[in-house]
């Protein structure tokens, strides 16, 4: 049975989990689910995405499925074998899964979304409170890609969960501004924009 990665093309994490299989060239099957689906919720028990299927296995949470895509195939190792630079990885990672995915996108641009009133104004609220936390979180990042890869020296776990979420966080205008004033997380997401894994993965 083939990789199977299930999960709405969209979504930052199955976007992610999907660069990691690209980048070691595992060739995998996309299945696009909504969250809450009735596939999804046979397969998570909160109806998140995204899921896997491998050979009768089935997962769940997109640091479970990148990690295992890691170990289970050949390829470019995307997490190194070497315990500290493996922790710094599995680090970033999930500094960009908690703390950036929270302010970004669950705080900003979902509340573009889908916090609108009954005219379809955008309500600002949640926004205005998000936009206040930029500069410190933008500040962070920009020192994190200085070499050009996210915590890194070369590309890696860390920088497949990061750019989905850059990539979204410029659709509004803040966000595009924060990147543009923020000159390497600028850099770095043009640089990697171009990359044939982020592309792919959006198809």
């Amino acid at each position: 049975m083939p990789l199977e990665i299930i999960g709405h093309p969209r979504s930052n994490f199955v976007r992610a989990v999907r660069m990691v299989a690209l980048e070691k060239g595992v060739p995998h099957e996309h299945t696009p689910e909504l969250p809450h689906s009735d596939v999804i919720k046979t397969l998570h028990p909160m109806g998140q995405i995204p899921a896997m299927r491998h050979e009768g296995l089935e997962l769940f949470e997109s640091m479970a499925i990148a990690r295992y895509i890691d170990e289970v195939f050949d390829g470019p190792k995307m997490v190194p074998d070497e315990p500290s630079k493996a922790a710094k990885i599995v680090q970033w990672s999930s500094f960009a899964q908690t703390t950036v995915d929270r302010l970004f996108l669950r705080q900003y641009v979902v509340q573009h979304m889908f916090n609108k009133d009954k005219d379809g104004n955008v309500i600002r609220d949640e926004i205005d409170k998000a936009v206040k936390g930029f500069p410190k979180v933008f500040g962070i990042l920009d020192e994190a890609v200085k070499s050009g890869f996210y915590g890194s020296d070369s590309f890696s776990m860390a920088d497949c969960f990061l750019l989905p979420i850059l990539n979204s966080v410029q659709r509004y205008p803040e966000g595009k501004s924060a990147v543009e004033s923020a000159a390497n997380v600028s850099a770095y997401f043009k640089a990697h924009s171009e990359r044939s894994s982020f592309v792919g993965a959006a198809s």
